[in-house]
C-alpha cells in the first residue's frame, strides 16, 4: 500500500508555480529562440553565393578575445596593485619591524625578572631545608 502525496494547493505554491513559468522557462527559452536565430542568420549571411568566411572567422576571433583581454587587463590591474602595496610595506616594515622586536625583548626581560622573583622564596626556602639536612647529614 503506497501513501498518496497531494501536491500543496496553499496559495505561496500557486504564486511559485506561476512565478516558475513567467520568471524562469520563458527567459530561458526566449534566450535559446534568440541564440538559434542568430546561429541561422550567421550560416545565412556567411555561406551564401558571396557570403565571404574568412572575415566571419575574423569576427568571431575578435569576439572571443575581447573578453579574454577585458579579464587579463583587470588581473593586470589588480596585480600591479598588489606589487605596489607590497613594494610600500617593505619600505615600512623594517623600521616598525625593528621597534617591534626592541619591545619584545624588554617585554622578555621583565617576564624573566618577575618569573624568577616569583621563585626567589621558594628557591630560598628549599636552599635553607638542603642545608640542614646537610648539617644533620640525612642525604
Amino acid at each position: 500500500m503506497k501513501a498518496i502525496i497531494h501536491p500543496p494547493v496553499h496559495e505561496s505554491y500557486k504564486r511559485h508555480r506561476k512565478e516558475l513559468a513567467w520568471q524562469i522557462i520563458l527567459p530561458v527559452v526566449f534566450a535559446a529562440i534568440l541564440f538559434v536565430g542568430l546561429i541561422v542568420l550567421i550560416n545565412i549571411a556567411t555561406f551564401r553565393d558571396n557570403g565571404d568566411v574568412g572575415r566571419w572567422a575574423a569576427i568571431s576571433t575578435i569576439w572571443i578575445v575581447i573578453p579574454i583581454m577585458v579579464a587579463g587587463f583587470i588581473f593586470l590591474i589588480i596585480l600591479g596593485g598588489i606589487v605596489y602595496l607590497l613594494k610600500y610595506l617593505l619600505d615600512i616594515t623594517p623600521i616598525y619591524t625593528g621597534q617591534l622586536q626592541d619591545f619584545v625583548y624588554k617585554i622578555a626581560g621583565y617576564i624573566k625578572r618577575f618569573a624568577d622573583a616569583t621563585v626567589k622564596p621558594v628557591f630560598f626556602v628549599d636552599g635553607i631545608g638542603a642545608s640542614i639536612e646537610r648539617l644533620l647529614g640525612r642525604k
